[in-house]
């Protein structure tokens, strides 16, 4: 019998199980280590259930706006809507979902031959991870331990009035108003599903707008929704702190006002879990704010340790955790790899309505880093839109001026997340506007904003107006 690879895996998240299913598939004996259960903390406690969440949230609010359709649920005591929330149910279908995902992963694993150990590994040396009592030898090592909500003193989770993401679940009844602290995308999705849902929401954020990092377009399109549906989003507020007062919390700002509610989800950022499993003792370097640091291939500073996912921060995204580990395993075992590609990444934000993107962004352009030509087009003249009570929202491309080469864009629509995907083909493999303008799409469609938007560049203009 010839010599096989052995490779452990600490982390069964994304990064972890994607990179175990390769490895397994290209003959490697494989063994992952996971504390929570296969799918990690993105299945079970972030991503997974959070989007759940969302989906709730989303069909509540298209009911809500289902009377601008001709829809009408009479004889309602709540002014004719009739729609409540359930939010034990909704709670127990999200914890439901998010352990039979976990399960779905674990029978693919199993049936793979790898093997999932139950555990906290500890990296020893480059070659050995220790579990327990247990010491595994391996060829290769991928660190995939993930993240976890960052906690401010003096304002930690309590998991009653105080909460992180991952004790939304276990609520009981709906807030009956909620302050989100942090605007970025955590914040954004949760205070829109929450207010959806029928809680009063207090958006707190530090900057002058929301999701600071996001197209500005897009993020001014979304802040615009959320105060048209009664939310309180104060800008340029930063907490300073959280506390709890007899029925409820009260958060003060670091200029001295206060804002008092019934509960406070604190979303603030991730820091990565990467303290006290041995890292740096066995070589591992890691860089500002504790995050392991990795080339293109997913290596690390040690020989035979690779690193993928959240623990990395190169973008926390599962996605992209996903690739990482799959990319660390084709390098070490010498299967062809191409080295990891921000630049063809897409992005989704779980907002209603959502935000996807890809490749470059408008701020790019507008710094001059990026020549390009821009078209932004209203979803409001989609026929299709139309159709469907959709007025919120855009489709914006950006092209090469002279090859037409499509660089990237960005969607604001329903179900953006499945849109976006047109315009990742074209940045991937370096389609021109034209060949997405000569591509058939159905009408009326939402995704034919796309095709329009690329025969809006296909013009031989100099500039291309916004």
């Amino acid at each position: 019998m010839g010599y096989v690879t052995r490779i452990v895996i600490i982390g069964g998240g994304p990064g972890g199980y994607e990179a175990a299913l390769v490895a397994a598939q290209l003959g490697a004996e494989v063994t992952v280590v996971e504390r929570n259960g296969p799918g990690g903390s993105c299945v079970l406690t972030d991503c997974v259930p959070s989007k759940t969440l969302i989906a709730t949230s989303v069909r509540k609010q298209a009911l809500l706006d289902a009377a601008s359709l001709g829809v009408r649920f009479d004889g309602a005591a709540d002014g004719g809507t009739g729609v409540r929330v359930d939010l034990p149910q909704v709670n127990r279908r999200v914890k439901e979902l998010a352990r039979a995902q976990s399960n779905d992963i674990a029978n693919r694993l199993a049936a793979e031959g790898v093997e999932v150990i139950e555990g906290e590994g500890r990296l020893v040396d480059p070659q050995r991870v220790r579990v327990g009592d247990h010491t595994i030898r391996a060829d290769v090592v991928i660190i995939a331990t993930g993240a976890t909500p960052r906690v401010l003193p003096g304002s930690e989770p309590d998991g009653e009035r105080i909460l992180d993401w991952r004790q939304l679940y276990d609520l009981d009844t709906l807030p009956e108003h909620l302050i989100v602290v942090g605007s970025g995308v955590t914040g954004a999705e949760f205070a829109g599903a929450y207010r959806s849902l029928g809680s009063q929401v207090t958006l707190v954020s530090s900057r002058d707008r929301m999701m600071p990092n996001e197209d500005q377009d897009a993020a001014e399109v979304l802040e615009e929704v959320y105060r048209r549906r009664g939310m309180n989003v104060m800008a340029r507020s930063r907490a300073a702190s959280v506390k709890r007062t007899a029925d409820g919390v009260v958060v003060t700002l670091e200029d001295g006002r206060t804002c008092e509610g019934t509960h406070c989800l604190m979303t603030v950022g991730m820091v990565p879990n990467t303290t006290g499993i041995g890292l740096e003792e066995a070589g591992v370097r890691l860089g500002r704010g504790g995050f392991v640091e990795v080339d293109k291939v997913s290596r690390t500073s040690a020989p035979g340790v690779y690193a993928a996912g959240d623990c990395t921060g190169v973008l926390m995204l599962a996605s992209v955790a996903a690739m990482q580990g799959r990319i660390a395993v084709w390098h070490a075992l010498g299967e062809a790899v191409q080295p990891l590609r921000l630049a063809t990444v897409a992005s989704n934000i779980f907002t209603d309505p959502e935000i996807a993107a890809v490749g470059v962004t408008q701020a790019q352009i507008e710094r001059g880093e990026v020549e390009a030509n821009v078209v932004k087009l209203p979803l409001a003249t989609n026929a299709r839109a139309k159709m469907q009570g959709f007025t919120d929202g855009f489709v914006k491309l950006f092209c090469r001026p002279n090859t037409g080469i499509v660089l990237g864009g960005v969607i604001v629509a329903p179900r953006a997340s499945e849109l976006i995907l047109a315009i990742s083909l074209a940045v991937q493999q370096r389609l021109t506007v034209d060949q997405v303008a000569h591509t058939f799409a159905v009408y009326p469609s939402l995704s034919g904003s796309i095709t329009e938007a690329a025969r809006r560049l296909m013009q031989p203009v100099a500039s291309v107006g916004i």
